[in-house]
């Protein structure tokens, strides 16, 4: 299926592996810091998320200042839908006043949850959590030691660089150079991709390093892909420049776009 594009474009967090350990470990150091009389309510507020029971969810925005969540269309970036963080819905009128214009994203103040990265983040500063950064550090180092692998998806090395032999495969993705090196040596990826951006500040940047992209590969919109579990960041702008978009997403939810098709695993595509 991947091979009649001249360009397969793949996030790496949550599509070219889907362990999800780390994420709990960064969750416990980030509770380090709540308060005692908030640390048990920042547990149930994480679990709730990973669950699906939580206002909180991978696509969904928040407003850390206004302490609100927000439901944004991903092809416009404008807020449709904005709730407390109990789940209380504001009105309307109300939406429309506090977000007139299109979303733009610092990854402090107004956080764009694209993966599981931003579950223990948006739940520390919701708890009053003010410096997330030695945590993460922490967390990083938790992931170069003994107690912490990852375990390719079973076949997903070999068709990788099997289809890298027969068109042009690309990586981007927000995890910066020396995460992408340490987890493609987990992964037995080292090589495997034709060229892969880091630190790209998705999705405040999608839209432009595809074009770029495209234009670096003389590729036309119609002869790539792009591949992701996020909606907002991998499949929006591919669609919106003309691409195929992949959504990868373990409930399979209905997309009704004849450009976007979804699967529960990046290896469902071999």
């Amino acid at each position: 299926m991947l091979d009649r594009y001249k360009l397969v474009i793949f996030d790496l967090d949550g599509t070219l592996y889907e362990e999800t350990d780390h994420f709990d470990y960064y969750a416990e150091k980030l509770k380090e810091n709540v308060a005692a009389s908030q640390k048990d309510m920042f547990s149930l507020d994480y679990e709730a998320m990973k669950s699906g029971r939580h206002i909180v969810q991978i696509g969904k925005v928040y407003d850390v200042n206004r302490d609100l969540v927000l439901t944004m269309d991903p092809m416009t970036l404008r807020v449709t839908e904005a709730h407390t963080w109990e789940g209380a819905s504001l009105s309307e009128i109300q939406t429309h006043e506090l977000y007139p214009q299109v979303l733009s994203f610092d990854f402090e103040n107004m956080i764009a949850i694209g993966d599981g990265w931003w579950y223990p983040f948006v739940c520390a500063k919701h708890h009053g959590v003010v410096d997330c950064y030695d945590s993460y550090v922490a967390t990083k180092e938790y992931m170069v030691s003994d107690d912490f692998s990852l375990v390719p998806l079973a076949g997903l090395v070999e068709n990788i660089r099997i289809l890298n032999g027969k068109t042009q495969t690309v990586v981007v993705t927000n995890s910066d150079a020396d995460d992408v090196a340490r987890l493609f040596r987990e992964l037995g990826l080292t090589g495997a991709f034709e060229h892969v951006v880091t630190s790209a500040k998705k999705p405040a940047q999608t839209t432009t390093l595809f074009k770029q992209l495209l234009q670096q590969y003389d590729v036309q919109p119609e002869e790539a892909v792009s591949i992701g579990d996020n909606f907002i960041n991998e499949v929006a702008p591919a669609v919106l420049l003309g691409m195929d978009a992949v959504y990868i997403h373990p409930q399979r939810p209905v997309v009704d776009h004849k450009k976007v098709r979804v699967v529960t695993s990046v290896v469902d595509l071999f």
